[in-house]
């Protein structure tokens, strides 16, 4: 099935439902997941960062922010303006192909520099491997089908916060309470707001679990 034939047999939702569904979708976009998970290992989270002077904390919340949101992102504005891809909302899998290789490559430099350094906490290597991991999946599915990113960042915050929950000395059900009701809401904004089918959803959520999975195993 084609995306005009999703498209025209999905229900009409009302304004209001549209407009939550196209908020959640910006403000959990897979391009701000990685970031939001290290405010809170940092920021947050009581035992991650225990020992870092406050500079040093925020030079690797930056290097995270700007290798796997700012640079990624202003490397798809580019592409756009060269005219390499037609749209920002990346609309077909030909245009996603370019955006998955370049955020490959940022994802992948951030994960080498914090495996590198000798004080990184493990949890934050893992995380940053499973990203990218996740985003590898992504690219080779989206030579088939159009995945969604959304899903694929969802499947992997779930995960992670699984996976956290039972290794962390300050482990709550609330980090996996909260990261289940974000991927909920979040990929069915998705079925309301873009020309996305279920199978695309779903499919990118389990890319996201898998990869983050393995990431961990490592």
């Amino acid at each position: 099935m084609d995306t005009k034939d999703i498209r025209e047999i999905k229900p009409q939702y009302n304004s209001f439902l549209v407009f939550l569904g196209n908020l959640f979708s910006f403000v959990f976009h897979p391009l701000f997941i990685t970031t939001y998970i290290f405010i809170f290992l940092i920021f947050i989270h009581p035992g991650t960062f225990t020992g870092f002077e406050p500079r040093l904390k925020l030079f690797r919340f930056l290097t995270v922010f700007l290798f796997t949101t700012a640079f990624p992102a202003f490397s798809v504005f580019l592409t756009w303006r060269l005219k390499l891809i037609q749209s920002l909302y990346l609309s077909t899998t030909r245009e996603r192909l370019i955006p998955y290789v370049l955020t490959m490559f940022f994802y992948f430099w951030t994960w080498y520099v914090f495996r590198n350094l000798p004080d990184s906490p493990p949890v934050t290597i893992h995380l940053l491997l499973g990203s990218f991991l996740a985003i590898c999946g992504g690219w080779m599915c989206n030579i088939f089908f159009k995945i969604s990113m959304h899903g694929i960042a969802m499947g992997g915050l779930i995960i992670f916060a699984l996976l956290f929950a039972f290794t962390d000395s300050y482990s709550s059900g609330l980090y996996l309470s909260v990261a289940v009701l974000i991927a909920g809401l979040v990929c069915t904004s998705r079925l309301i707001v873009s020309d996305h089918s279920t199978f695309e959803v779903y499919t990118g959520l389990l890319v996201g679990i898998l990869a983050q999975f393995i990431a961990w195993l490592f």
